[in-house]
Parts: C-alpha cells; structure tokens; sequence
C-alpha cells in the first residue's frame, strides 16, 4: 500500500514537471508567430498588443512558478493569434 502511494505521489510530481515544461514551448510558438513577416498585416494592433504583453505575462508567470497562470497568459496569447487554429 505505501509503495502504491509512494508511485503515485512521485507520477504526480512528474506530471507537474512536465506541466511546467509546455510553458517554454508554448512561448516558442508563440515568438515564431510574432517574428514571422507578416503578422501585423493579419492581426489588428490591439490583439496584437494583448498578445504579446500575454506571452510576456507568461514567461513571468513561469519564471515566478506560477504555472498555471503562465500556461492560462500563453494559451489565450495563442487564442488571440489563432495558434493550433
């Protein structure tokens, strides 16, 4: 019974990690939209601007180690930008 616990506590633990690594890559996708060439030309100024102080948003989150606002910040950036559309 303890060792069950034991395999579910350090799973969780795991699962938390990797939660906290989607954070980088989602702000990579992110970055490649917003260096891209012509996505002023596709996105009005103002979603642009809410876009990119979202991603901005998001890496402080996830610097700070709150994840979930980070991923929260980063997925409506990416909402915003039509990402994963």
């Amino acid at each position: 019974m303890k060792k069950q616990i034991l395999v579910a506590f350090i799973a969780l633990f795991f699962a938390g990690s990797a939660w906290a690594h989607s954070c980088p890559r989602l702000m990579a996708e992110i970055d490649a939209v917003l260096e891209g060439e012509h996505v002023e030309s596709h996105v009005e100024a103002d979603v642009l601007a809410e876009a990119k102080t979202l991603r901005a948003d998001g890496e402080r989150y996830h610097q700070e180690g709150d994840h979930d606002r980070s991923m929260a910040a980063l997925e409506r950036a990416m909402e915003l930008l039509a990402i994963g559309d």
